[in-house]
């Protein structure tokens, strides 16, 4: 995501050892339904996953209770428009982005009911965070973004929290554990970023978050590892994802209620471009597995339009007939796929079994 790539056409557990699967060519699962909680989800993502997060979070508010967005701006942001995600969305050379312009487009959908309602966005718990040190994404832009919630949420000192990281560059910030050892080249350095953009730095950002969005999540005392899982994504057919996606499934989440939240990897962050060093090293997995919350890690791919494998914020997945695309709303082909992904986990085991 270096910005001599035209910043990059867009934004874009490690546990213990036991818990590493090594990759592997076999056929991948299908998605499996799991019963889990619909009361405890969250969607989180960071640079093209966070503007990815944030369009879920407002076009079905109803289905989750929390959002964490790492380095990215409003919620509708680009508009529709690619010179506009670049050029005031992530860098800000038009300037910062009309927040009342992006109100009245969030009224628009809302009446012709292709977004959630205002009540139900209300109700969500909010988690922002960016590396002021950021030399691709503009940190005004994160600001901008919590001056939006803080107009939507019922309660924003109660609901919402926002981190502003000194050090950090553009990226998601990990702190290892002192016995996970892993390759120097595979994380980004924290202030520079750069590389996989999963940042070795003195404070991840995984467990402040998810403490967070789900303070009710009691820690439990597990000796048993969780599994990564590779699962099939072609049946939720939808252009610009990936064949393949994971899973993480604590102990005991086969059997339902665990909670389960959606991790979205920003631009040059998919399987396909880092390996597993995202799904592995967010620490979401390792909070995941004491506090049983299933994480699924969807996955982007690259195309002609899209050569970085960025999510779809700017309406590159759309049809090119439309004259205005609708990927940040209940229809945006991402978007369905998506929250089909969160439809099969969140299906009764004994159903999938009929």
């Amino acid at each position: 995501m270096k910005r001599t790539m035209t910043v990059c056409v867009l934004m874009g557990l490690g546990m213990s050892a036991s818990l590493h699967a090594e990759e592997t060519a076999e056929t991948p699962m299908a998605l499996p339904a799991l019963a889990t909680s619909t009361e405890q989800v969250s969607v989180v993502g960071v640079s093209s996953g966070g503007y990815m997060a944030s369009q879920l979070a407002v076009a079905w508010p109803e289905r989750f209770n929390g959002l964490g967005v790492l380095a990215a701006g409003p919620w509708g942001c680009s508009q529709g428009s690619l010179s506009l995600a670049l050029n005031q969305c992530m860098m800000t050379r038009r300037g910062l982005p009309d927040l009342d312009q992006l109100e009245q487009r969030r009224q628009d959908y809302a009446e012709r009911g292709e977004i959630g309602s205002r009540e139900a966005l209300s109700q969500l718990k909010v988690f922002i965070w960016h590396g002021e040190n950021d030399p691709v994404f503009d940190p005004r832009l994160s600001d901008a973004l919590a001056e939006q919630f803080s107009t939507w949420l019922d309660a924003p000192d109660q609901q919402l929290k926002v981190v502003r990281d000194e050090q950090a560059g553009h990226g998601w910030p990990v702190r290892l554990p002192q016995e996970e050892t892993v390759a120097p080249e595979t994380l980004g350095d924290c202030q520079e970023g750069g590389g996989s953009h999963v940042l070795s730095c003195d404070k991840g950002v995984a467990d402040d978050m998810m403490e967070w969005l789900h303070p009710q999540r009691e820690a439990q005392a597990s000796g048993q590892d969780g599994e990564l899982l590779r699962f099939d994504q072609a049946e939720f057919d939808a252009k610009g994802l990936a064949d393949v996606g994971y899973l993480f499934l604590p102990p005991g989440c086969a059997d339902g209620d665990c909670g389960v939240t959606l991790a979205l990897h920003g631009c040059q962050m998919s399987h396909e471009q880092i390996g597993e060093t995202f799904v592995r090293y967010s620490g979401l997995n390792r909070w995941a597995l004491e506090h049983e919350q299933v994480v699924l890690y969807p996955q982007a791919t690259t195309t002609l339009g899209n050569p970085q494998g960025c999510w779809d914020w700017w309406g590159f997945a759309e049809s090119t007939w439309q004259i205005s695309p609708l990927h940040e709303t209940r229809s945006g082909t991402q978007i369905e796929a998506l929250m089909a992904m969160l439809s099969r986990l969140q299906e009764s085991t004994e159903r999938s079994s009929q």
